[in-house]
């Protein structure tokens, strides 16, 4: 228990160092897994796990026994059984007990100035009975169905916590400031995902770009509030994945998702609050506007080039990801290793970097998991400064 206790420390004051532009003593692995990849390593049915998610305290603990990683290498964010009590929409799971997200919107063009004016209450009254098919009901029965799902959720992720907090126990991972990690989105990326759907608003752009300029404003504060955890500190996380940038042509980047963006993280930011980033697909073209967020924004890359990426950023920010998951499943374990070490050589040199994948292994079968194991346990070893 004491040797775990001090690797806890350890591993802590890495991420500490990290965040505050120090050089840790070795570069932090920040890899992690969501609850389909573990079940299917531990050899679990998906399904029934889901449904009985007390059992995924077997899988995880495989997953943290075999894969190193200075962070508890165990993610979740969504489980079935809220989005079944509400009879939902947005994410449904598929019959190999996949929880997909389909394309869809709640929001109809002509409903934009009610959204403007109060998009929370149009969000309650009209988005959330489109998309969670149960809250389409009488207020008695949509008050009980909503109490359901909620205490369902809560359930659901207290059960995780309380796994996690056993693995960080168990194998001294390192420990997040309590009550200071939560997600939002970029103000366009919600309008996006689920208001309006990613037709829809790349329609919107063209037929009634002054509505979703006007929406993107609207729905700002309420993502600054859904990104601000009960205790802001910068050892926290507020995670935000970026999805429409790459598919937008930089005109209408820096017209309507730049500016609210932006503000979002700086008002983050201002709290005290860490902020990473899931810089998804390809934002090349965007690097300059990047480097305008506040310093030691955490940029996770799913794709780029890590030499110009660590030039025009890695002084001010702190950079991870790059590490092409493709490559765990075809190449040799040579081939994966010499990657590790090419990424450690670009991205390393000054600090401000930790290890991650470009991506989640969401599946076991996209990766080659002995290939993963040799280039973590090589990274644990060699990324010393």
């Amino acid at each position: 228990m004491e040797n775990t206790v001090v690797l806890s420390q350890e591993r802590t004051q890495l991420f500490k160092d990290l965040y505050r532009g120090k050089i840790p003593k070795k570069v932090p692995i920040g890899v992690k897994f969501y609850p389909e990849f573990c079940m299917q390593y531990a050899n679990m049915d998906l399904i029934e796990v889901q449904w009985n998610t007390e059992k995924l305290e077997e899988a995880f603990d495989k997953v943290c026994k075999d894969f190193v990683s200075d962070v508890a290498p165990i993610s979740a964010n969504r489980f079935i059984s809220f989005y079944e009590l509400l009879g939902a929409k947005t994410f449904v799971m598929g019959s190999g007990g996949f929880i997909q997200h389909p394309e869809l919107h709640g929001l109809e063009p002509e409903e934009y100035d009610e959204f403007i004016q109060a998009p929370y209450d149009c969000i309650v009254e009209r988005v959330l009975p489109r998309l969670y098919t149960k809250l389409d009901a009488d207020p008695n029965t949509k008050a009980l169905t909503l109490a359901k799902g909620m205490k369902a959720f809560y359930d659901e992720f207290a059960n995780f916590g309380a796994i996690k907090a056993k693995m960080i126990q168990k194998y001294g991972y390192a420990v997040l400031p309590p009550a200071s990690t939560t997600f939002c989105e970029a103000p366009y990326d919600f309008i996006a995902d689920i208001i309006r759907g990613f037709k829809g608003i790349s329609n919107d752009v063209r037929r009634y770009p002054q509505k979703v300029l006007e929406a993107c404003e609207a729905v700002t504060p309420l993502m600054i509030k859904k990104g601000t955890p009960p205790v802001p500190s910068m050892d926290g996380e507020t995670v935000i994945p970026l999805h429409m940038a790459p598919y937008m042509r930089q005109k209408d980047f820096e017209k309507f998702y730049w500016p609210t963006f932006k503000r979002t993280v700086e008002a983050l930011a201002a709290k005290g609050q860490g902020v990473y980033l899931f810089v998804e697909h390809d934002w090349m073209r965007y690097l300059d506007y990047l480097y305008e967020l506040p310093e030691n924004t955490r940029m996770r890359f799913e794709y780029g080039d890590p030499k110009l990426v660590k030039e025009k950023l890695g002084k001010k920010h702190i950079i991870s990801g790059f590490y092409p998951l493709s490559l765990l499943k075809s190449g040799t374990k040579e081939e994966c290793i010499d990657k590790a070490k090419e990424l450690l050589d670009i991205l390393a040199p000054g600090g401000k970097y930790y290890f991650d994948l470009d991506k989640v292994a969401i599946t076991v079968d996209s990766v080659n998991v002995e290939n993963l194991k040799a280039v973590l346990e090589y990274v644990d070893e060699k990324g010393k400064y």
